[in-house]
């Protein structure tokens, strides 16, 4: 089957386990389709412990030596000089008439973005991964049980199980908005400008919501 399909050029599926297992069915819904051939690949199952849909997770050693091993994020550079350039290039222009409007704009159009994109470079930012400062390591220890309590309660009937697993869950949240309770209170105690350091934390709480 894999090989017609390699002839025809279609996609091909490569998750051949179950996806979504519950204690009366297992089946195959989520899938992963790739075009590229030839290549030595593996897909393997990522146990989340938020639903009863399990991620896939695929590798390949000959994929990933062309794919970036970092991500960047582009921005431009805007501040007081080069907006003082883009202003000094924009009064140096003859911003010439003509009675067509259609003519007049894309001129206009042009001139701007041309004079708009000399002045604010692309600035190329590798991305860093940070993790999380009130991350603790029980936290992570607890985050790993929680996972595999998951597992014994999808597998089991046993209503005792459902419970433990729904009260873990409760209590591993509460220590987890503890957690940042704390972390967000000793950084606004120990900043020497805690109305701005509140707002930044507030700022930063909007955008992950978001």
């Amino acid at each position: 089957m894999i090989l017609l399909e390699n002839m025809l050029g279609l996609s091909i599926g490569t998750v051949k386990f179950p996806t979504r297992i519950s204690y009366q069915s297992c089946t195959l819904i989520d899938n992963i389709f790739i075009n590229i051939y030839n290549h030595d690949f593996s897909v393997h199952p990522l146990i989340n412990g938020l639903s009863d849909h399990d991620g896939q997770i695929i590798t390949s050693s000959n994929i990933a030596n062309s794919v970036p091993r970092h991500t960047y994020t582009i921005t431009r550079e805007i501040n007081s000089h080069t907006i003082m350039n883009f202003t000094l290039l924009l009064s140096y222009e003859n911003w010439e008439d003509d009675k067509d409007v259609n003519i007049l704009f894309n001129n206009f159009l042009n001139t701007y973005l041309r004079i708009f994109y000399a002045s604010f470079p692309d600035i190329k930012t590798k991305n860093v991964y940070k993790p999380k400062p009130w991350l603790t390591t029980g936290i992570r220890i607890s985050c790993a049980n929680k996972r595999k309590l998951y597992l014994t309660y999808r597998k089991s009937n046993n209503s005792i199980h459902k419970e433990y697993y729904k009260s873990y869950c409760q209590t591993l949240s509460k220590v987890i908005m503890l957690a940042k309770k704390l972390y967000y209170n000793n950084l606004i105690m120990k900043s020497n400008n805690k109305p701005k350091t509140t707002w930044n934390i507030v700022r930063t709480r909007i955008l992950l919501i978001i």
